[in-house]
């Protein structure tokens, strides 16, 4: 079986995709589903994030870091974590990871999100689901490479190559040697670009959140029947 690593979004996706912004779209993702919110609208702009307001619908996201003005929350998985989403959906739109996973959309297969957080478990989900390639896409930062998001890409690889037999790919082979050759999570990621930027703005909270491996094992799954157009619809997979 191939495995595939992005270290930006390209297309052209067969089978499944997981979808990683460490910092912090997926990773929030995953606090929300892990919080109780039982669907995760994922729309293609902020402007179609608004039309989906109703009873019941949290509005989430950021631009430059930032919570979007008219947005109920930002984009922090600490904000996340401290909420109560039950029988609430929430409506994410940011400025990497949203687009990213619509990009995956338009030809994968089965659309996963994946984080540090939830590696172990998207890991095992993808592997059960798959039946050609697992393609790992890195979502950037401002269509540039992120360190965060190709260390992650690194260890979701290392534990795909455990459970199986796989061809990699040189995408695959960078991300492991990031892997291999970085320190600890915490220091890859407070150390990366997008991470120091953050904590320049204060969110370094959220950086260290981000940093913690598989704690958890929600895997936001994209239910193909159940967007609409711009929106995707993620559920606990």
């Amino acid at each position: 079986m191939r495995l595939r690593v992005d270290l930006l979004p390209h297309g052209a996706y067969s089978d499944v995709v997981l979808v990683v912004d460490v910092l912090r779209a997926t990773t929030t993702a995953v606090t929300y589903l892990e919080r109780g919110a039982e669907a995760l609208l994922l729309t293609s702009t902020p402007e179609v994030a608004l039309t989906q307001r109703a009873a019941g619908v949290v509005l989430a996201g950021e631009r430059g870091g930032r919570p979007i003005p008219g947005f109920d929350l930002g984009n922090s998985p600490v904000e996340a974590a401290a909420g109560n989403f039950a029988n609430q959906s929430v409506v994410m739109n940011t400025t990497n990871g949203t687009a990213a996973a619509h990009l995956a959309a338009a030809s994968g297969k089965h659309v996963l999100l994946a984080a540090l957080t939830n590696a172990h478990a998207a890991a095992r989900r993808a592997r059960a689901l798959a039946t050609e390639e697992i393609a790992i896409v890195c979502a950037g930062t401002d269509g540039r490479v992120g360190l965060e998001d190709v260390y992650a890409a690194g260890v979701l690889a290392e534990y795909l190559l455990a459970m199986g037999d796989f061809t990699p790919d040189d995408g695959a082979r960078i991300a492991l040697t990031v892997r291999r050759s970085s320190g600890n999570p915490a220091e890859v990621l407070s150390g990366s670009g997008h991470g120091t930027y953050l904590g320049g703005i204060g969110l370094e909270e959220d950086v260290r959140y981000a940093a913690q491996v598989s704690v958890s094992t929600v895997v936001p799954l994209l239910d193909p029947a159940g967007g609409a157009e711009g929106v995707l619809r993620f559920v606990a997979g």
